[in-house]
């Protein structure tokens, strides 16, 4: 009889879930919606993304990860139950779960997850350190007695780890990472030209002409906002280097970190890293010249991972897959 196990990247923007054999089956927002006076749960994943901004008074969107651990625990434990659902040959069994949670997350934290997967109906929790699955999911050998450094910049936040002989040596944990960035994005269209902005716009900013270092040739991009002056839609032009600059501070912040992390790293390992370079993953490396712009300011090469946003969701179905062999050394379980 087949085990049934599911591995879920629950981010604080997005969500993937992963089954052995079937690769990533569900990729959705953290996103749920709920009814005001009811106190129930009225959608979940796309389909309460697309309410947000929407809504009547009646309803609300919550977000319920926040920094990435849990900030509403009973709507977290409705989304992982919605994705145990959706898991196809899941519906009357319950199933193992692993979930990657911040290098920096506290056992509190920790027992947030384990307790919203168990009460979601799963039969085990397993928790595992995100930069590990994300190394894992990007084709790093974790296990080699070799120095690998992952920088994975997700929604809520950014972790950075020195990764030797299947554990983690040195790690950092920052709560800056992709939505302090949309947030710089909104300020920054607030300020320049009195527009506010909603959550989908910047996220089509950020796709279509985000880049982390300013470019020669320039990119544009028209959008729609409220004028915050007449209160009247109005739309603006943004040019990709208006973006680079409005995200430098969160970017200076992720690079002060990956240096710090450098400077705590033993030689030997320094000189592994120097000679093979660090990998970005998570959503945040999917900004034009990000790797670019860790090279310079580190003096490290640096690469972006293929599908970096898969890498933690890819990662899970990894150790899912030889899940005895990683029980001892790099989870631990409720």
């Amino acid at each position: 009889m087949l085990k049934r196990k599911i591995g879920i990247d629950l981010g604080t923007c997005n969500s993937l879930v992963f089954m052995p054999g079937k690769d990533i089956i569900l990729n959705e927002p953290s996103v749920v919606a709920v009814s005001v006076s009811e106190n129930k749960i009225l959608a979940v994943g796309k389909e309460a993304k697309e309410m947000t901004g929407r809504t009547p008074d009646t309803i609300q969107v919550y977000r319920p990860l926040k920094d990435g651990v849990i900030a509403e625990y009973r709507i977290t434990e409705a989304m992982i139950r919605h994705f145990i659902k959706k898991a196809p040959g899941i519906k009357f069994l319950k199933p193992e779960l692993m979930v990657g949670v911040p290098a920096g997350v506290s056992s509190t934290e920790k027992r947030a997850v384990t307790e919203a997967g168990m009460s979601a109906g799963a039969k085990a929790v397993y928790t595992v350190q995100e930069p590990i699955l994300a190394a894992i999911g990007a084709g790093i050998p974790i296990d080699s007695c070799s120095g690998h450094m992952i920088v994975d910049i997700g929604g809520g936040t950014t972790e950075v780890a020195v990764i030797s002989l299947g554990g983690v040596v040195v790690s950092k944990s920052l709560r800056t990472a992709g939505d302090k960035m949309d947030e710089e994005i909104a300020n920054f269209i607030k300020e320049k030209h009195n527009v506010a902005v909603g959550e989908k716009t910047i996220e089509e900013i950020k796709i279509k002409i985000g880049t982390a270092t300013p470019e020669k040739e320039e990119e544009e991009i028209e959008i729609r906002g409220r004028d915050l002056i007449s209160g009247l839609p109005r739309m603006i032009t943004v040019s990709s280097n208006e973006v680079a600059d409005s995200i430098t501070e969160p970017l200076e912040e992720i690079v002060r970190v990956i240096k710090k992390v450098l400077r705590d790293t033993p030689p030997e390992l320094s000189a592994d890293i120097m000679d093979k370079g660090m990998v970005v993953s998570g959503g945040g490396a999917m900004i034009r010249n990000i790797d670019t712009l860790i090279t310079k300011e580190t003096g490290v090469p640096s690469f972006v991972a293929d599908d970096p946003l898969l890498c933690v969701a890819k990662g899970t179905g990894v150790v899912l897959d030889n899940l005895d062999a990683y029980k001892r050394s790099i989870m631990s379980k409720r």
